[in-house]
């Protein structure tokens, strides 16, 4: 039997050398003994429509499911306007509804992301904050995992160079674990 924290992981952005789908994929080999982590596809999540929540398509009902059935989830995003990306919201938006089927309700959550600037997503990751306050989520504090000036920390085939960075995701990962065991005891 697999005692092993099971974690979906969610990228926020749909380019395909995103910086932040790579963190995710570290993120995937770091958790190996710790937890399994699957990554989601939210490309295919079609945009929110209140007056469609309750017809939803296979896309929607399949992010829900495996929501739902995750003991974890793992926010990895892009920075956009100072917030989180569009799609990433989109997604949040279509897994929350309709009202009384918040698929993230009572789930323990971490956020990372990595961003071209200085700051390394924190905007972002306090917007995200407060919309998992919403969906009644329990969001670890640290270690906070902002990965600022991206294109110095991956070589050319996306995969992550950086051991500070690593050794941060893998902190996260094992924090994510440890308080989700918390939670469901």
């Amino acid at each position: 039997m697999n005692n092993r924290i099971k974690i979906v992981g969610i990228s926020g952005s749909l380019r395909k050398g995103s910086f932040n789908s790579a963190l995710l994929r570290e993120a995937v080999k770091l958790a190996q003994d710790k937890a399994e982590i699957e990554i989601l596809d939210i490309s295919q999540i079609p945009p929110f429509n209140q007056d469609l929540e309750n017809n939803r398509n296979q896309a929607v009902l399949t992010l829900k499911n495996k929501i739902k059935a995750a003991d974890a989830v793992l926010f990895v995003s892009p920075e956009y306007n100072y917030s989180v990306s569009g799609v990433l919201k989109n997604a949040i938006d279509c897994a929350s509804r309709p009202y009384g089927d918040n698929s993230f309700e009572g789930k323990p959550a971490a956020i990372m992301g990595a961003s071209i600037g200085m700051l390394g997503t924190a905007r972002m990751q306090y917007h995200l904050r407060q919309m998992l306050v919403f969906l009644d989520m329990k969001p670890i504090n640290r270690p906070e995992v902002m990965v600022g000036l991206a294109e110095e920390k991956f070589d050319a085939e996306g995969n992550l160079t950086d051991e500070k960075t690593k050794r941060k995701i893998g902190e996260l990962i094992e924090a994510l674990a440890a308080w989700t065991v918390k939670i469901k005891d």
